[in-house]
């Protein structure tokens, strides 16, 4: 690999690890986006009578790693049957990133959100207040009966 080369798969790796929600939504798409072009291309060489163009072959990748699947056109090789079951994989890989990256951020969002009301003065105040008075009730009731006993409770 040439140095720029790396340096450039470096950086894009960084990027990755400092957000690592976007940095797999965009692997994945990226991914998925490439995988669908070249496998919409390839189809029109693998099974040239059912996909006579690579306008119809990208749209067979595109329905197919989409996971809509209309049926209208489909691969009759073996070979055009491998690549269709290899779009397939990444349409599901695809699908499971992305919602495994909504729900992190959604649990992110929650956990920030927490933490904001736990550093909160005013929380920390009602906290100190809800702990005095639990003090004074304590000494009140001590106060009201002899010997400090509260037989109420």
């Amino acid at each position: 690999m040439s140095s720029g080369l790396q340096r450039r798969a470096d950086a894009e790796l960084d990027r990755i690890a400092r957000s690592p929600l976007r940095g797999a939504w965009m692997a994945a798409a990226s991914v998925t986006v490439v995988v669908t072009v070249i496998a919409g291309s390839l189809m029109r060489l693998t099974d040239p009578q059912t996909f006579p163009n690579v306008g119809l072959g990208l749209w067979w990748a595109v329905q197919t790693v989409t996971t809509v699947g209309y049926g209208d056109v489909v691969p009759v090789s073996f070979i055009g049957r491998t690549l269709a079951a290899l779009v397939m994989v990444v349409g599901l890989g695809f699908i499971t990133v992305s919602t495994a990256a909504i729900a992190s951020a959604f649990i992110e969002a929650a956990r920030r959100r927490r933490a904001a009301v736990a550093d909160d003065p005013l929380v920390a105040e009602v906290r100190e207040l809800r702990h005095q008075m639990q003090v004074l009730t304590a000494e009140v009731r001590a106060a009201r009966l002899p010997g400090g006993h509260d037989h109420s409770a």
